[in-house]
């Protein structure tokens, strides 16, 4: 058979590894995993080998508290065996983050899978509020790899001056940085795309933060 389409024969990486197949799909490899990781609920299209997918919720009890007070958190699944997992979200850009003792802050919606060696949880952003809303994001810390995807090509903004995202585009940002919420002077000031840009996530100190080009899905009508 000949097609272009067998171009897109899967790839192979190391052992334990996250590997983008391509801009959309991810490839884990259990092996040398430590025998798991967390995947968002709902993200496998595919697996060979013998591998069980468990509901994870919200990652503990604190964490399931904070997830129905906030609305953040991540509806997880511990993925477990043996062979490859394969992994996508609406067809959105992946990329990988090989956290090497570190720590990053990222928008609960963007998280596709991660290593189990890292720990996380949820933070909220000070200055939010019931109006702000969505302003709860969760932080990761430690050595291994996280999996975010993004609804439209990002760019990284270096942070070394007061920098103002929209929510819903703020895909993560360096821990370091302080945040706060930024209201504009009238409820109505249209300056963004969507419906909630009278609040803003304000970012001081000296760090980055990756901005998405929307401000995520569009909400199917009824």
């Amino acid at each position: 058979m000949r097609s272009d389409l067998m171009k897109n024969a899967e790839r192979n990486g190391l052992p334990g590894t996250f590997v983008l197949q391509n801009p959309r799909m991810l490839k884990v490899d259990l092996t040398g995993t430590g025998g798991h990781f967390f995947a968002r609920q709902g993200a496998m299209v595919a697996y060979q080998g013998d591998v069980d997918f468990s509901y994870e919720g919200s990652g503990g009890v604190g964490k399931f508290f904070k997830k129905a007070f906030t609305g953040e958190g991540m509806s997880l699944m511990k993925v477990s065996g043996s062979g490859d997992v394969f992994l996508a979200r609406d067809a959105d850009e992946i990329f990988l983050l090989e956290l090497e003792d570190e720590s990053v802050t990222v928008n609960g919606s963007n998280v596709l899978a991660f290593d189990s060696s890292l720990s996380w949880d949820i933070h909220r952003v000070e200055g939010a509020s019931m109006l702000s809303g969505g302003l709860f994001n969760t932080t990761f810390t430690g050595r291994g790899v996280l999996a975010v995807t993004v609804y439209g090509t990002p760019v990284v903004l270096n942070v070394d001056t007061p920098t103002y995202v929209d929510m819903q585009s703020a895909v993560l940002w360096s821990t370091g940085l302080h945040s706060s919420i930024r209201k504009t002077a009238k409820m109505g000031a249209a300056i963004g795309r969507g419906s909630g840009e009278a609040y803003q996530l304000c970012l001081t100190g000296n760090g980055f933060v990756v901005v998405q080009a929307s401000e995520g899905h569009p909400v199917p009508k009824p």
